[in-house]
């Protein structure tokens, strides 16, 4: 008898002690639907845990707490952002803080953007710290060991559609960015640019204005020729996207005091291409850049669509300019009537 009451003591025993662990390690804490969290940097166990309740991904912090320490977990927990699965553990959520595998975003960048409008996107998806980005992209150490060759990585950057884990480290975006960019650039491209009498960095950097320019995809090649022929006879560019780079408050309407700026990159002052790329150019501008059209345009002008009107001679492009200042005036009467419409 006294043996069945000492079995029955160790079976509620270790019953008790089974339940325990259970609920310490393995009872569901989060709730019924995955939720992403962020863990700031420098949280301790205890803020972690009140975040984490907060977020209704815990139900009793102390067993959090306590599991972590029995796991040695407590101060190896990493800061970013998590996706937790539903009804998710201690342990498991444990887990997926310490090993460090924050939740990914995808991150698009368009075409034609700088380095700085970059920074700013990051910033927002994935948390970096913008001003460490644009030291890592004018740090021309690191562009020499990413094989750029330009002291910087404004126009290597490549425009496209990344998966970027929050907290990454601007080398490690950047690094990701310029891979893409020599993985995208045509096998040819620098034979092509060595037949035009261009360096890779200059084709980069005529691929940038023409990004700036172009908004129809069919007429990169006809812009591109437009600057090819400018540049063969010595003209000035007057490429108003290298304005819209060294203005503060751009992009706008240009006004005759930004085209006085001195500056190497206003090409209404100095002739050739500026020192580098005004933007980061997608794939098609760069083609573009070493495959011009082969027309003898020197000057264009916008339609006001999205389009231009090319031209060979000066006159021309007078003409073409004088049609478009009368569309745009007719559009900002429009705009100023149904403006007082509305008051």
């Amino acid at each position: 008898m006294r043996r069945w009451w000492l079995i029955g003591i160790l079976f509620l025993a270790l019953s008790t002690a089974a339940f325990a662990v259970y609920v310490l390690f393995w009872k569901p804490q989060a709730g019924a639907a995955a939720k992403t969290v962020i863990i700031p940097r420098g949280a301790g166990i205890i803020r972690i845990a009140a975040l984490l309740r907060e977020e209704g991904l815990l139900q009793q912090p102390q067993t959090f707490r306590l599991a972590a320490k029995i796991l040695g977990y407590e101060k190896k927990l990493k800061a970013g952002k998590y996706l937790i699965p539903a009804n998710a553990s201690n342990i498991e959520i444990l887990r997926i803080l310490y090993q460090g595998r924050p939740y990914e975003e995808s991150v698009t960048i368009p075409e034609g953007v700088t380095a700085r409008k970059i920074a700013s996107i990051l910033a927002r998806k994935v948390n970096i710290d913008s001003s460490a980005f644009m030291r890592t992209v004018f740090d021309s150490s690191w562009a020499r060991q990413l094989g750029v060759p330009a002291p910087a990585l404004e126009g290597y950057l490549f425009p496209d559609t990344y998966r970027f884990y929050w907290g990454i480290s601007p080398e490690e975006v950047t690094r990701i960015m310029v891979r893409q960019f020599f993985a995208q650039l045509p096998d040819s491209a620098e034979e092509r640019a060595q037949e035009l009498g261009f360096s890779l960095h200059e084709v980069v950097t005529l691929a940038s204005i023409i990004e700036g320019e172009a908004v129809i995809d069919s007429e990169r090649a006809t812009i591109s020729a437009v600057y090819h022929n400018r540049l063969k006879r010595g003209m000035l560019l007057q490429a108003d996207p290298t304005i819209q780079y060294i203005i503060p408050d751009g992009p706008r309407r240009l006004l005759k005091r930004d085209l006085q700026i001195d500056s190497p990159y206003n090409t209404y002052k100095y002739r050739g291409l500026p020192p580098g790329p005004i933007n980061n150019p997608g794939r098609e501008s760069i083609i573009a850049a070493l495959y011009p059209a082969d027309v003898p345009y020197l000057y264009f002008v916008a339609r006001g669509d999205g389009s231009h009107i090319f031209s060979t001679t000066y006159a021309q492009h007078l003409r073409a300019k004088r049609a478009f200042d009368r569309i745009r005036r007719q559009v900002a009467k429009q705009k100023k009537k149904q403006a007082n419409r509305g008051q």
